[in-house]
């Protein structure tokens, strides 16, 4: 078997084990530095990348095949990818870069398979007289409209 697929398939039997994780990325190297991102419903624990990362090397012979093996969790730098991602992170601020170079920032309120809607809370002049106003809108993106989107992260 090729060794790419059997590490993809060692990979998705953990996987089948552990509903809970799901992966984000798995990136090959010319030189076999195989690299994991794999993330969680309820976040990810050094034990989870511990035990991915036996499940692969324990079934795998380096003397047949020599790689180097990194797993770890998607961190606050990683960008959200998958509905679950998205939906993990319901309630938290998000910032949208959108495929024409605009962005936007607001808090995640819905996600489905195709799209997902942001609460949008802004100040705008009044229409009549001095001063500001308060704003909060609803605004829907299809995911093929996301270019990159990351959580947030406030001090």
């Amino acid at each position: 078997m090729e060794f790419r697929k059997k590490i993809e398939e060692l990979l998705n039997e953990f996987l089948d084990t552990r509903k809970d994780l799901f992966l984000i990325d798995l990136k090959f190297s010319a030189g076999d530095d195989i690299t994991v991102i794999l993330d969680g419903d309820s976040g990810v624990t050094l034990q989870d990348c511990l035990d991915a990362s036996r499940a692969v090397e324990f079934n795998m012979d380096r003397e047949e095949h020599d790689f180097s093996l990194q797993v770890m969790s998607a961190g606050l730098s990683e960008p959200l990818v998958t509905p679950r991602q998205f939906n993990k992170n319901l309630g938290r601020d998000i910032e949208v870069l959108l495929t024409d170079s605009s962005e936007i920032e607001g808090e995640l309120s819905k996600v489905d398979d195709e799209k997902i809607t942001l609460i949008l809370r802004y100040r705008k002049p009044k229409e009549v007289g001095k001063g500001k106003v308060d704003v909060e809108e609803e605004k829907e993106i299809p995911y093929s409209e996301i270019k990159k989107a990351l959580v947030a992260i406030k001090f």
